[in-house]
């Protein structure tokens, strides 16, 4: 069903990506990316929980597990891992835009698209370049929402998050 090469190229898509979307919540905070703006419809653009920080920090650690994998692997990850990193948080930050202008709150869940946003970014920065696969990416698509909940629910029992979704 799904070659090695799929499996592979899922995990070093999901490893900057997914390290990318979890770090936010944990080291955001500060000036919000859309500097509390309202868009055409008078709602925020992507709310006050999607600040600089967390934009930067998500960037960070994506790229320094990036870079670990670069080192452990191949070098030629480099590319793919930033990528991915950069996609994961563009495709969240588009996640929120899209959850203001349906009306949720910042936090408010939304299933799929809560857990789903993130990764079609990583596929879509990643697909240009890399030609990311049919396999690769049913794969990141049918694994991410367990995984992502899973790490939630552990976040919030930690305490590192307000709610478990």
């Amino acid at each position: 069903m799904f070659t090695e090469a799929d499996i592979v190229y899922a995990v070093y898509i999901a490893v900057p990506a997914y390290i990318a979307n979890s770090v936010p919540p944990i080291f955001g905070g500060g000036i919000p990316i859309d500097f509390g703006r309202v868009f055409i419809d008078g709602k925020r653009i992507f709310g006050a929980n999607k600040t600089f920080r967390g934009l930067l920090t998500g960037l960070f650690f994506g790229s320094a597990a990036t870079f670990a994998m670069g080192i452990l692997v191949s070098l030629e990850l480099l590319g793919l891992g930033l990528l991915a990193s950069t996609g994961a948080l563009l495709g969240d930050l588009f996640g929120a835009f899209i959850k203001r202008r349906l009306g949720f709150e910042p936090g408010a869940p939304f299933p799929l698209l809560d857990q789903l946003d993130f990764i079609f970014g990583a596929l879509a920065f990643t697909y240009p370049i890399y030609n990311t696969t049919f396999g690769t990416a049913l794969i990141l698509l049918i694994f991410t929402p367990p995984i992502h909940l899973l790490a939630n629910f552990v976040a919030y029992r930690l305490g590192l998050k307000r709610n478990w979704w």
